[in-house]
């Protein structure tokens, strides 16, 4: 059996409500199918425009096996290039942020301008023409502050994506923000199982008491068809503050606004503002959470005086790293106008018991005794929409024949040298 047909088999042996097959959480074979079908074709989030606020600002990240570097260009837009030199490959831009006015690849210094035109190539023939090399380009979107990114050359339409997101999140005026905190996290986990375990609040009551003080768990809530009163009150109060609300669903992406609990304003210890300038157009604060999410890597939250991001990738079979940032206005002074530990404490926290939860998940699955269980209908509709999407976007994959298998380079198949986990 080849690895296209034995991934065909994989998909097809799927029921439909259950997880999936030992294999596509495991091994380095489906990894490699996740790479080119999933990563390398559909929209990523993947930062934040406050984070290059000048030309030649830059952030970089890797997609599988692919370094990006994102920039602000000389025109003020953002661009994103394939982070790797048109003479024999290097990576250019090596640090994960940074300055240039041009784009110097350390091996030979071959020299590229913000647009990723070469420019200089020291010591070459004498008929060899530097404008005929460019950075291989990677698609750019921008919505309200956000960076989005397709590696593909044939990019999905951005348009559903970009007409969700901007009503809703730009009253929270991210681009007038700044980022307080990063935090990375090193989960020894299969992407899948950290995006499932992101998807749905099932364990929230158990696995999460701090962030259960804040949050109303409005999975287990039908708000397309029939949401609840409290809902609709809460909703109808957002509106007369000029705020839209949603919800808004795609094929692959969903956007809200949705109460919290009752006498809570921001996602806290103990519920209240931890900053005290708010984060855009909000007036007092109590706005609830505005919440998207866009598969395969992210969900976020924007409530009245802060947002924060998670982003996921995979680094190995099982390996993903998170990324968490949380973003306040621009303005607030750290000291005074917030602590950091008391705006990171919650989320911190939720990052570490999700890391722990989808660890443990995953030595379970490994188990020779694993067998594909059955979702819950009332609370893991999402984690279903997400599976279901997944499935879906790979068949499509493997029929239109764009699945090329090769050796998964890059990945780590033993997970006896995976990473240690860190946050920083």
């Amino acid at each position: 059996m080849t690895n296209v047909d034995r991934m065909r088999s994989l998909f097809a042996e799927r029921r439909s409500g259950h997880s999936l097959p030992q294999a596509l959480y495991a091994d380095p074979a489906a990894l490699e199918f996740d790479i080119q079908a999933i990563f390398n074709r559909y929209w990523l989030q993947a930062g934040l425009e406050i984070e290059i606020p000048k030309a030649g600002d830059y952030i970089t990240m890797t997609v599988g096996v692919s370094p990006i570097v994102i920039l602000r260009n000389e025109a003020g837009g953002v661009s994103a290039f394939f982070n790797s030199c048109r003479h024999r490959g290097a990576q250019i831009c090596t640090e994960e942020r940074g300055h240039m006015h041009r784009l110097v690849c350390p091996y030979h210094q071959w020299t590229y301008d913000l647009t990723g035109q070469l420019l200089r190539a020291g010591r070459m023939q004498e008929d060899f023409d530097v404008k005929a090399l460019r950075l291989r380009p990677v698609h750019t979107e921008c919505v309200a502050g956000l960076i989005f990114i397709s590696l593909t050359e044939n990019a999905p339409d951005f348009t559903p994506i970009r007409a969700a997101l901007e009503p809703l999140l730009a009253p929270h005026d991210l681009r007038n923000g700044k980022v307080a905190y990063t935090a990375t996290l090193i989960e020894r986990a299969n992407w899948k199982l950290v995006m499932e375990n992101a998807r749905e609040c099932y364990h929230c009551r158990a696995r999460h008491l701090q962030l259960m003080h804040s949050f109303r768990d409005f999975t287990t809530q039908d708000l397309y068809s029939a949401p609840e009163p409290w809902m609709v009150e809460f909703w109808a109060r957002c509106a007369a503050r000029g705020l839209k609300n949603g919800p808004i669903r795609g094929s692959d992406f969903e956007a809200g606004r949705f109460a919290l609990s009752d006498g809570v304003v921001s996602v806290t210890a103990d519920g209240k503002r931890a900053v005290a300038k708010t984060l855009g157009a909000m007036g007092d604060g109590d706005v609830g959470t505005m919440w998207w999410a866009l598969q395969p890597n992210c969900f976020n939250h924007a409530v009245g005086d802060y947002a924060f991001l998670f982003q996921a990738l995979p680094t190995g079979p099982q390996e993903t790293v998170v990324t968490a940032k949380w973003v306040v206005n621009k303005d607030a002074v750290e000291g005074v106008d917030y602590d950091l530990a008391r705006l990171t404490e919650v989320w911190n926290a939720t990052n570490n018991e999700d890391r722990w939860l989808a660890e443990n998940n995953q030595r379970g699955v490994n188990s020779i005794a694993y067998v594909p269980g059955p979702y819950s209908q009332i609370s893991e509709g999402r984690v279903l929409r997400f599976v279901d999407w997944y499935c879906a976007a790979s068949e499509a994959f493997i029929a239109n024949g764009g699945y090329h298998a090769s050796r998964p380079m890059g990945f780590r198949t033993d997970p006896s040298q995976q990473r240690s986990a860190n946050v920083g």
